[in-house]
């Protein structure tokens, strides 16, 4: 199901003002960063995650993916200096990674399928100023 992206980043941002609650922020992040990939023809699933780690934690979370389209998964902090990283493995524990960036308090990954099946974002902070980092991940298929 296709969502308008700006309708959706408009409801969240509006939330995220009124809750004050900064893994809603870091969600309204990770959406602000996929939309080059929008505007790339790239639909973002309603599917998100979201929680806080500890650095040097990590976390794993689980996308069913279909062979032949490509993916960009995107992770954001509300903590601009943190140092985070994902990565993206198939059931076998295989490395599935086509490109991958970060800059700031924001990951991204890319992955062309080689074939349907669970596939694990696992997810780390590797550097923050803060105790707890809050983090959430979002992702869109081609």
């Amino acid at each position: 199901m296709r969502i308008k992206f700006s309708v959706l980043v408009g409801i969240l941002l509006l939330f995220a003002v009124s809750a004050g609650a900064t893994v809603d922020d870091s969600l309204s992040f990770a959406y602000e960063a996929a939309a080059p990939y929008v505007k790339h023809g790239y639909t973002m699933r309603e599917d998100a995650w979201a929680g806080d780690l500890g650095v040097g934690d990590r976390k794993a979370v689980t996308a069913q993916l279909f062979w032949g389209n490509e993916y960009w998964f995107i992770l954001a902090s509300n903590t601009k200096t943190a140092h985070i990283t994902v990565h993206l493995y198939d059931s076998s524990g295989k490395l599935a990674d086509t490109e991958s960036w970060q800059k700031g308090g924001i990951a991204a990954v890319r992955v062309n399928c080689q074939k349907t099946g669970t596939y694990y974002a696992i997810i780390q902070v590797v550097r923050s100023p803060e105790d707890r980092t809050n983090w959430a991940l979002v992702y869109g298929y081609h």
